[in-house]
């Protein structure tokens, strides 16, 4: 049994990640979640995983957004890469798939040179998991753009990967809508 890994462009692969997305996140459950009003950035690239054709149910079965962003860190421009929009549908779970995507895409993100660390933000009963492939806990702030305005961006934990850069705390301004 093998297993296709394929990193698509963003909105090109859109139509294909959604009923995923829209399965795992229904609208009635996320308008309930602290991050239920948050507008997100669309993914420049998608990791897709179809779990296999001889599984008990074939089709998409993992996504895992991946963005790419100039910010600014204390005061600098670094180029960053994001994590975001994990998901895994509920049959397909325990199967090692969103640690493979998730593999993916960092390796992916380290393929573009200028890409100093990584971002992601997840739920609390998610850190763990995040912890154990060695993203570690940002303490600082972060800041993003919402209809709003610039907004201080508390609706989820902040995790960083380290690449070139080792952020640990400090300010980040994602210069756009968080992922």
């Amino acid at each position: 049994m093998s297993i296709e890994i394929d990193v698509l462009n963003g909105d090109a692969s859109w139509p294909r990640a959604e009923p995923l997305m829209n399965a795992v996140w229904p609208r009635h459950v996320v308008e309930k979640l602290p991050w239920g009003h948050v507008k997100w950035a669309h993914a420049d690239l998608r990791v897709l995983i179809d779990a296999p054709e001889d599984s008990p149910s074939p089709g998409l079965a993992c996504h895992v957004g991946i963005y790419f962003r100039d910010a600014i860190w204390d005061g600098r421009k670094v180029h960053v890469g994001g994590i975001g929009g994990v998901s895994t549908r509920e049959d397909c779970r325990g199967r090692g798939y969103a640690t493979l995507a998730l593999n993916a895409a960092v390796r992916t993100l380290r393929d573009h040179e200028a890409v100093r660390f990584a971002i992601l933000f997840c739920e609390p009963h998610n850190e763990a998991f995040y912890q154990a492939r060695g993203w570690h806990p940002f303490a600082g702030e972060i800041y993003a753009e919402q209809p709003e305005g610039r907004v201080r961006f508390e609706a989820m934990a902040p995790f960083v990967f380290d690449f070139t850069r080792k952020p640990r705390d400090g300010v980040i301004d994602l210069c756009g809508l968080p992922w």
